[in-house]
């Protein structure tokens, strides 16, 4: 048997990283077991759904790097994936279920349910379809038919019975029907609910397992009804735990700061995104934390997935990433950083510049939205000397310290290498150390704390021979003028 997973959302809304997660989970199943990843659409939410969002889901799917092997704009044997394009399929097994004497029309007012319901929640009893309109003759449902009445077509639920399923996750799940009750199938509309339409969608594509979130668990036995009624043979239900944020709410789709899609755009690494969203709810045999997707394919079982909830933490993601950035290829952070740069309308450098401010700054980034700032602040000809600074600069000797470092500076030979270029004023700024000790009696802080005041306007941060590469020559001599009239020396 070919293992064939599916995911399908609804396109309400942007890919959550909850969402994602299950998705990723399905994925992962189907790359581990060589089966068939399905994505397709349950668009039967007709107000709400939209194909900017069904785009969305599928770019951000592409983001992550999770392909798909059949279904939307990939095609397939099953098509179409839309719901909404599907509608004759389902009124072919909607036959069926009226041969079998499963399901019945009910002309129930809305006036009517919430009356029932009423009644039901007084008793203390689950407020479930009173089964009014279960056992009218069909001379009644005539009648009403022909007063224009538009009904809905429900599920007749078999009395007293047990629904057991067993879940790959969390074992053996059972539910009482009378807890289920007889439950739509078709809107007045036409149009199919859910609980209807991905069985029938899961039947006609294969679907051999389906790996989703705990919140569908309460669906699973009206699923389960469908199946028996139609013969069919049902999938393994694998009900993972839904994903918290840090203060125990669920994460929705409509919580367009949890979207797959702002990550992306604050320059987070698919590859990081991918290795933590596999960490919510799941871990390997090792407890490895940094994992690519070839080591999460091989090691991927759902046996090791969590009935707790998992939580999103977003210092861990962002710990994650600066772990992959600091690995990344300076190439592939620099194409990836110029998108950031140019959206604040930094120009005027070379990419041997901006890889060389990658290599130097990335083990502070834990995403590359911040990298304009880090450019922003190499590329300002004058820093805001900052009161902690002001002291260095107003010393005695530091107009000394100062004027011979500038003088050596500038007479440094060009090069257009930032290796090289820093490894000058490496030497240069220990040679200045050790001569103005051996002449003026200078040395160690009240060398180094002026330059650095005069260049950063702080007195903290990175070694100088790093950072004084990306201003060049010219601009850290307009610093040091500029933090000089600042301090007034």
């Amino acid at each position: 048997m070919t293992v064939k997973v599916r995911f399908a959302p609804s396109p309400t809304g942007p890919l959550h990283i909850g969402g994602a997660r299950t998705v990723l989970f399905n994925w992962l199943f189907a790359k581990r077991n060589n089966g068939v990843f399905v994505l397709r659409s349950e668009d039967t939410d007709i107000e709400r759904s939209s194909e900017k969002w069904e785009r969305d889901i599928a770019d951000s799917l592409r983001w992550l790097g999770m392909d798909w092997d059949e279904g939307l704009e990939v095609g397939g044997p099953n098509g179409p994936y839309r719901q909404t394009e599907r509608l004759e399929i389902y009124k072919e097994y909607l036959s069926r279920l009226w041969l079998g004497g499963h399901v019945y029309y009910c002309f129930c007012t809305p006036e009517e349910l919430e009356q029932d319901r009423e009644e039901a929640m007084a008793r203390g009893d689950n407020p479930v379809y009173s089964g009014r309109c279960r056992n009218l003759t069909p001379a009644q449902v005539e009648e009403k038919l022909q007063a224009g009445l538009k009904p809905v077509i429900r599920f007749k639920v078999p009395k007293e019975t047990e629904i057991v399923f067993d879940d790959i996750i969390r074992g053996q799940v059972s539910f009482q029907s009378q807890d289920v009750g007889d439950f739509i199938i078709f809107k007045s509309d036409g149009i199919p609910t859910y609980n209807y339409a991905v069985v029938i969608d899961d039947i006609t594509m294969g679907i051999t397992h389906i790996i989703r979130a705990n919140e569908h668990l309460v669906n699973t036995p009206r699923q389960v009804l469908i199946y028996q009624a139609l013969g069919e043979s049902m999938p393994e239900f694998g009900h993972v735990s839904v994903v918290l944020d840090t203060s125990g709410r669920k994460m929705s789709k409509r919580m367009g700061d949890m979207s797959v899609g702002k990550y992306a755009r604050q320059g987070y690494l698919p590859e990081a995104v991918v290795n933590f969203m596999a960490l919510l709810g799941w871990s390997p045999e090792d407890n490895t934390e940094i994992m690519s997707k070839e080591d999460l394919i091989k090691a991927f079982d759902l046996s090791r997935v969590s009935k707790s909830p998992g939580i999103f933490d977003a210092q861990k993601l962002d710990w994650m990433n600066n772990q992959y950035i600091r690995a990344s290829d300076l190439d592939i952070l620099a194409d990836m950083a110029v998108p950031f740069l140019k959206a604040q309308s930094l120009t005027g450098f070379s990419r041997e510049w901006l890889k060389y401010l990658l290599a130097v700054v990335r083990d502070e980034l834990h995403c590359l939205a911040q990298v304009p700032d880090f450019a922003k602040e190499f590329l300002a000809d004058t820093v805001q000397v900052q009161p902690e600074a002001l002291p260095p600069l107003q010393w005695e000797t530091t107009p000394l310290v100062l004027n011979e470092f500038m003088a050596r500076l500038t007479a440094l030979p060009n090069t257009a290498d930032f290796t090289e270029r820093q490894q000058q004023i490496q030497v240069l700024l220990k040679q200045l150390n050790k001569d103005m000790k051996s002449r003026d009696g200078i040395s160690g802080k009240a060398v180094y704390m002026p330059v650095r005041a005069a260049l950063t306007g702080t007195v903290s941060g990175q070694e100088l021979h790093y950072t004084l590469p990306l201003l060049g020559i010219e601009r850290a001599v307009a610093r040091i003028k500029s933090s000089r009239q600042q301090a007034g020396i």
